[in-house]
């Protein structure tokens, strides 16, 4: 669920379809998406097994450790784009301002948090071209809470 008001359009990132842009000006630690309405986690074990694991396995968002959600729906969430020096930080579903951002600025976050460990995913940043592969969960854990302790100060 989206906290400030947004609008989705053509993402300026090359490559990246549709984005998450806001509406109004946020706040350095103000929170622009907390989750809601998640049913239930599932182990990669379990997506991995299951007949429609195409589907799951591109829709499957790592929450902690080995657990997952799958949102084959595509809810506005899943516009939110990736970059290596996002404008929000991930931290357990949680996504916090990492600056003062004015109206007008596409919301993105670092997917190496979302994804398996060692899993890459099927395109580059589209700022450096490196890939964007799935960080392991503590290394995720330690530099979300590194990075969320710098952003409230």
């Amino acid at each position: 669920m989206f906290l400030p008001r947004y609008h989705v359009a053509p993402s300026q990132i090359a490559g990246a379809g549709r984005g998450i842009f806001l509406d109004q000006a946020v706040t350095r630690g103000a929170i622009l998406v907390a989750p809601d309405a998640i049913p239930r986690t599932h182990r990669w074990e379990e997506i991995m097994a299951s007949p429609d694991r195409a589907q799951l396995e591109e829709t499957a968002i790592r929450w902690f450790e080995d657990h997952y959600t799958v949102t084959p729906d595509w809810p506005d969430e899943c516009f939110l784009n990736h970059a290596f020096d996002p404008t929000g930080v991930w931290h357990l579903g949680f996504v916090f301002a990492a600056g003062d951002w004015p109206a007008g600025t596409e919301l993105t976050i670092d997917y190496r948090h979302l994804l398996k460990e060692g899993v890459e995913e099927v395109f580059k940043d589209g700022a450096t071209g490196q890939p964007i592969i799935g960080l392991p969960w503590r290394e995720a854990l330690r530099l979300s809470v590194a990075q969320l302790s710098r952003v409230l100060g």
